[in-house]
């Protein structure tokens, strides 16, 4: 087990989150035709409760104790460092009891507020219950959480990446082997074949607990020097810097769930006052909550990676007060989440009709909600990244303030803007995800403004990356879309779909790496030396 640097740690962390993603994406086309819009509806709000709950339990915690670490690693206070993490396990474990305690004993009546008075679908009982099934995993999930903090602290990305694969691997088994069973070889209740499915967080969490604590165990020493000297810190001291740490973190976590549970409410609510039958309204709500971000995970995979790899690089160069460092770190790492998510969000935009069909099946109103769903995806991203900056460099006004001003607006300007839409003639649903959009541009304008104006951080260097982004990305798509208008095929199947996604792909993802190479933007953001390191592994070492 070695050491990552920054970039190196970035596309560790981004390779196997994307490759956990990608089977987190291809697992809902057998689930979805096994459970049906029903259930995929069922499905969505018990899992969308379920990440709130996670989020107030565990999200803070990892990324703090992995920044408490990475501190304390720095400054050589091993003794502090260790006890941090004792300290995180037996807050995280308080946290994890009451939140489970709550999603256990209230399932029914937060069934009753999802649901509302939506008639004609799923039934409150039947939320309530697969939400009490799904509960057990804020129990477990947390404790992962902590000890992947730990690892990433340290600056090891590669266990922590593969704790993911394994989570996610086991949790998809359970998935599909679970609902198959139920309801096409037992032909049991759809709430069973849910319950179980959701119970798959629980066991892909097991399994990738177990995995982590044997790479502990047995890098003990790399991890823990055999001397350890006394640290002048208490124990309180410590558990109060982990929770200021971990504030932010769970603010920001909770509210970007919020976004997506708050809308799926407000679309039920709106739709339902404008008379839409209640299958339809499920089927919306649970697109545009559940599985249309699923598709997005691709693009999100990007932001993750890069802040397991972000909160102990830039927290190392704030603590050594290097704030030129600090500075190329922030400007590099929007640059990247931007150059590697824009072609992606571009790609799903022109082939979102094909890629809902080998997803969900053809279906017009699925591929609108995709199409306009990548762009609040691309800016997550920024904002997910942006708010991981101000938090290493302990800006928490800053966190607050982003993530409050986005959460209101979106939540402010749902109803409204859906019902404008209708006016208009416009699907109405699609209200929501401009709120979503609007939401997330105040607030990463917030934070670029205030790093800008209070810590001197120039961003041109972003600037010009992204004037340079414009030409391969504007190139790619005027060709994929000429491309497209010439090759005629009927989408309605799923083999044509196929086809016309994989020509796009291999098309587009040419001219935008090849035109980004050629204007020498590959080098800008990632580095004369990795791009040299990778055209000699990809040519044999003749070309350099």
């Amino acid at each position: 087990m070695k050491k990552s640097g920054f970039v190196e740690g970035t596309l560790i962390a981004t390779l196997a989150i994307v490759i956990v993603k990608i089977l987190g994406m291809l697992y809902v086309i057998p689930f979805y035709s096994i459970v049906g819009s029903n259930g995929g509806a069922l499905y969505s709000y018990a899992y969308n409760i379920y990440l709130i709950f996670l989020g107030i339990s565990s999200a803070g915690l990892p990324n703090a104790i992995s920044k408490v670490i990475s501190e304390y690693n720095t400054l050589q206070m091993i003794d502090a460092k260790e006890r941090a993490y004792k300290n995180a396990i037996k807050i995280m474990s308080v946290i994890s009891i009451i939140a489970f305690l709550i999603l256990f004993i209230l399932a029914e009546e937060i069934a009753m507020f999802i649901i509302g008075d939506l008639k004609g679908g799923n039934t409150a009982l039947d939320i309530a219950f697969v939400i009490r099934c799904v509960s057990p995993a804020v129990l477990v999930i947390p404790y992962l959480s902590i000890t992947k903090g730990y690892l990433q602290g340290h600056k090891y990305v590669s266990p922590s990446s593969t704790s993911q694969l394994i989570e996610q691997i086991v949790r998809i088994a359970v998935i599909l082997i679970g609902s198959f069973v139920v309801l096409k070889v037992m032909h049991g209740e759809l709430r069973i074949a849910i319950g179980i499915s959701v119970m798959g967080a629980l066991f892909g969490g097991i399994a990738a607990i177990i995995y982590l604590k044997r790479v502990v165990h047995k890098n003990k020493d790399k991890l823990v020097s055999n001397t350890i000297k006394k640290d002048n810190i208490s124990n309180r001291e410590i558990t109060l810097k982990i929770i200021k740490y971990a504030i932010p973190f769970i603010i920001i976590n909770i509210v970007t769930n919020i976004y997506t549970f708050t809308d799926q409410i407000l679309v039920l609510r709106t739709l339902e006052y404008l008379n839409i039958d209640t299958k339809t309204v499920e089927f919306i709500a649970s697109s545009i909550s559940t599985w249309s971000p699923k598709i997005c995970m691709i693009i999100n995979a990007m932001a993750m990676g890069l802040t397991m790899s972000l909160i102990p690089t830039i927290v190392s160069s704030y603590t050594e007060k290097n704030f030129e460092e600090v500075s190329n770190k922030i400007n590099q790492s929007i640059s990247l989440v931007i150059f590697i998510s824009l072609p992606l969000v571009l790609g799903l935009m022109i082939l979102s009709v094909g890629v809902w069909r080998v997803f969900y099946g053809y279906n017009l109103v699925g591929a609108g909600i995709l199409r306009f769903a990548v762009i609040s995806a691309l800016l997550a991203n920024v904002y997910m990244v942006l708010s991981t900056i101000a938090q290493s460099l302990n800006k928490y006004k800053l966190v607050y303030a982003i993530s409050l001003v986005g959460f209101a607006l979106n939540a402010l300007l749902d109803i409204p803007i859906m019902l404008l839409f209708n006016k208009l003639s416009l699907p109405a649903h699609l209200g929501s995800i401009a709120a979503s959009v609007i939401g997330y541009i105040a607030s990463i304008l917030i934070g670029l403004i205030s790093l800008h104006i209070k810590n001197r951080i120039s961003f041109r260097t972003l600037f010009i990356n992204l004037v340079k982004m414009i030409i391969p990305a504007m190139s790619m798509t005027v060709i994929l879309i000429l491309i497209n208008h010439f090759i005629t095929l009927d989408l309605h199947s799923v083999i044509n779909s196929i086809i016309l996604i994989a020509i796009d792909t291999i098309i587009g993802g040419i001219i935008y790496i090849g035109i980004s190479y050629k204007i020498h933007l590959l080098n800008d953001i990632f580095g004369d030396e990795l791009i040299s390191k990778i055209l000699k592994k990809l040519t044999l070492g003749k070309l350099k």
